[in-house]
């Protein structure tokens, strides 16, 4: 947040008020309005704050008109196309792309990190095994705050930082064992010798009976969906994350805060919609029906995973993810995957039709994501859980800047209250 001279002024009732203007280093200008009720005893109105700074960050930059996302100003597509999960973890935590000795050390301290307490097994355990994975982690990582006691403490720098490290390499294991249990599969340890995102794999689709090579085409694209993922600025999860912790809450509770949120169709449910839209349409000689139905208003079928809420031009996360998507479609094959033909089909013809391309309705990163997972065999209740590993460190970054920001304070948004003015009791027999 830079200083400056800049005001705006607010005429009310006669009396004006000088509202101080912050200028960032890119987006719009800012209104201070923090001193506005105690001055003019009014509250501002924004349902879902979409018009509101609820603080000042140096994490995540988005606009979505020029279809721009840069983290601690690096474009995304160059973070996803050059470097991995990892090095992208270290940058969000410490704010600058970290030296050869400096990620070797980090990558170490999270691969020392991924086995969790064993007596967390006993929680899966008291799930029902068709429980959500969502569910399972949602509990599992609340829980976590039982078992690392030495790490809660969020004055501690130190205690923040080994937090941060244990959930950035224990959600992956996580994740992967709320998978195993919802297939009745034992649970697979992680192995020190793969990379953040092969081990993942492993974890998943391993079993005791026979060896399993995670093929590197499918671990690229692995840490391309985690790396694209990993932040999206002041959303409603990472929202949820901050107001969490702005009660001073542990970290494990304020991220098993953050994965609750996120569970929500509306946010981390994306890719999952796209395939259900995908498995509506059935096949691709249905899709020319579809796409005239997607092109009429008053038709409430919409083409999901095209297209996107912040970004009004391309996602710049797409680009690259799509080259990812071909990689793993033409290793894997969709001739035998009804579902996936019918992807790359209606991909093929979104991306030709006129109507799609003079809306700006571009396959989005959810929609990439979505039909490599599912070439991969994840059912679509892993999808937001993987959404969910993913974004963990991006949750953490945010965390750890509110906790060490001075103007840190408790979450309380105010309300234009609609109800009932002040009236009496009315004794039961009288009404």
């Amino acid at each position: 947040m830079t200083d400056t001279q800049k005001t705006a002024q607010l005429s009310l009732n006669g009396e004006t008020y000088e509202l101080p203007i912050f200028s960032p280093t890119a987006g719009p200008d800012v209104l201070d309005i923090r001193k506005l009720y105690a001055q003019a005893g009014v509250f501002t109105y924004d349902p879902g704050f979409t018009s509101t700074a609820s603080c000042d960050s140096t994490i995540t930059y988005i606009d979505g008109n020029e279809g721009v996302l840069l983290h601690r100003g690096y474009p995304i597509d160059q973070l996803a196309g050059k470097s991995h999960y990892l090095e992208v973890c270290y940058l969000l935590l410490y704010g600058e792309l970290p030296t050869a000795t400096q990620l070797e050390d980090f990558e170490t301290r999270v691969t020392r990190h991924t086995m969790v307490h064993e007596q967390m097994h006993n929680f899966f355990r008291g799930f029902r095994r068709d429980a959500h994975p969502m569910a399972t982690m949602v509990g599992v990582v609340g829980a976590m705050s039982a078992f690392y006691h030495d790490s809660t403490d969020i004055a501690d720098p130190w205690q923040r930082e080994v937090a941060a490290i244990r959930l950035i390499a224990k959600l992956p294991t996580i994740a992967a064992m709320a998978y195993k249990y919802s297939i009745g599969q034992p649970f697979v340890y992680p192995r020190n010798d793969l990379d953040y995102a092969a081990n993942f794999l492993h974890m998943c689709f391993s079993v005791p009976a026979e060896d399993y090579n995670v093929d590197p085409i499918l671990a690229r694209a692995m840490d391309r969906i985690f790396t694209l993922h990993a932040d999206h600025e002041q959303n409603a999860s990472t929202s949820t994350v901050r107001l969490a912790s702005s009660s001073g809450a542990n970290p494990f509770a304020c991220i098993a805060a953050g994965i609750a949120c996120l569970w929500g169709p509306a946010h981390g449910g994306a890719n999952q919609a796209c395939l259900e839209m995908l498995k509506e349409i059935g096949s691709v000689e249905n899709i020319p029906e579809y796409i005239e139905r997607a092109k009429d208003k008053n038709d409430p079928f919409r083409l999901m995973g095209f297209g996107h809420r912040v970004y009004k031009n391309t996602d710049p996360r797409a680009k690259v993810l799509k080259q990812s998507a071909d990689e793993v479609l033409e290793l894997l094959g969709v001739e035998d995957n009804p579902l996936l033909q019918v992807a790359k089909e209606l991909e093929r013809t979104a991306l030709n039709d006129p109507y799609f391309i003079e809306k700006k309705l571009f396959p989005n990163v959810d929609f990439y994501s979505g039909i490599i997972l599912e070439a991969m065999g994840f059912p679509t209740s892993m999808f937001t859980p993987i959404f969910a590993l993913s974004r963990t460190v991006g949750w953490i970054s945010q965390w750890k800047e509110m906790i060490g920001d001075p103007q840190n304070k408790i979450g309380r948004p105010r309300q234009l209250y609609l109800g009932e003015t002040p009236r009496n009791y009315v004794d039961i027999e009288n009404r």
